[in-house]
């Protein structure tokens, strides 16, 4: 087991059906594949009763890459076996990732990469800066938040998807990147000549809210540097004398088990944090990190939605079931598992499901939803429910159109000392 991180995220939708969908009346049925069946599918004869059906699938697959009327791509084949094989458990968190997903997904839980240090959204001339980290290459060479990038390396990005842009942005560590944009008004591209760099993704931001003093602290995400960029946002806080804490987790998918265990160390001190249960019936426990509880001397409240998922989850259960914090916002996601991590070859992984988990307190928040996909039990339920309002366009992290994060602010300041 301490071969592999436990990940807990939500599901990232890499579901590739292929060659072993046809197994999924006989997996459902708790039966193996039937190998007459299987060879019926692809019209050859009844298999001997003695073949396996991993020899019936290395036969049929030899006979589609011969006898299929155009020419294949072998690892394409094989790529949709292995998909349709892990669809076939009817399991959205298990998923095979091939090596560009793969290389994503890790990019993700370790919040590291190599690029110019910025988040890009769509635009109809090719990508905005939505977000440019200060300490970041691109900040160096004069990208700002809100610019227009309508080129990289001298060719025209409009009309690229986004994930195509960035992956044209990013690349070896120290080799130099051109980026045409537009910004401070200008209509007129300007080149900037950016050397890549090593980046450490933010996924805590923080600040004071205007006309309190009550922080907030966003986190996006569970990955590997969060505990530390945690406890660097805290303090700039609370060097400003807050009184109050907001931790919003609204639209966190999860991450890392072990980091939301060690941020939990900041509130409780080596107390469990969920109980992992496994198909043999044994069971693990994780806990708190030890010897780091932080002396929050103020109320602390946490910002839910439909969208905080798993380690996320986790974190904020906790911190209900051990009473550090009131739950303020919508029902979490429910997902309740934990998922391993198993490189394969070619820089592909299968992302497997091990384990349930349990909290605390709350137990089992498994998701459960009816035959039209509609959720009917599961997640968290906040202690303060607000449903996000709709009548305004809404700037998450404003109270003044934020009406959860308006009142996670009026559930501190009824707790706040005077």
């Amino acid at each position: 087991m301490n071969r592999y991180k436990k990940y807990v995220t939500v599901p990232l939708g890499f579901l590739a059906c292929g060659a072993f969908g046809f197994f999924l009346r006989d997996i459902q049925s708790g039966k193996a594949p039937s190998t007459e069946s299987v060879g019926r599918l692809f019209g050859v004869k009844a298999a001997p009763a003695t073949m396996t059906a991993a020899a019936v699938f290395r036969t049929n697959y030899n006979r589609i890459m011969t006898d299929y009327e155009r020419p294949l791509r072998a690892t394409d084949l094989r790529y949709a076996g292995i998909g349709g094989m892990l669809a076939a458990l009817g399991d959205p968190h298990t998923v095979f990732l091939p090596p560009r997903a793969a290389q994503d997904f890790s990019d993700e839980t370790t919040a590291k990469f190599f690029g110019v240090g910025a988040r890009l959204g769509p635009d109809p001339l090719g990508a905005k800066a939505a977000e440019v980290f200060e300490d970041g290459p691109a900040y160096r060479a004069g990208l700002r938040k809100g610019a227009i990038i309508t080129s990289v390396d001298g060719k025209s990005v409009t009309g690229v998807e986004i994930d195509g842009i960035v992956r044209r942005i990013k690349g070896p560590e120290g080799t130099i990147v051109r980026i045409g944009v537009m910004q401070n008004g200008s209509s007129k591209p300007v080149t900037l000549v950016i050397r890549r760099g090593r980046i450490t993704t933010p996924t805590v931001t923080g600040d004071v809210l205007s006309g309190s003093r009550i922080g907030y602290l966003a986190v996006s995400q569970f990955s590997e540097p969060t505990a530390t960029q945690f406890d660097r946002q805290l303090s700039k806080l609370e060097a400003q004398g807050i009184r109050g804490l907001v931790i919003d987790l609204r639209g966190n998918p999860g991450g890392l088990l072990t980091t939301a265990a060690d941020m939990l160390g900041r509130f409780v001190d080596d107390k469990p944090v969920v109980t992992m249960k496994f198909r043999n019936g044994t069971q693990e426990v994780q806990r708190s990190s030890s010897s780091q509880v932080h002396a929050f001397r103020y109320p602390v409240a946490v910002l839910t939605d439909e969208d905080s998922a798993s380690a996320a989850e986790i974190f904020a259960g906790c911190l209900k079931d051990y009473g550090k914090a009131t739950l303020v916002g919508g029902r979490t996601y429910g997902k309740a598992s934990v998922q391993n991590v198993f490189p394969l070859i070619d820089n592909s992984s299968a992302k497997v499901t091990i384990a349930k988990y349990y909290l605390p307190s709350s137990g089992y928040i498994g998701r459960k939803v009816d035959e039209d996909g509609v959720m009917v039990s599961g997640g968290l339920e906040p202690d303060v429910k607000v449903t996000l309002t709709t009548d305004v366009l809404v700037t998450l992290g404003d109270p003044k159109t934020d009406n959860q994060l308006a009142k996670a602010v009026e559930v501190i300041q009824s707790k706040a000392p005077r």
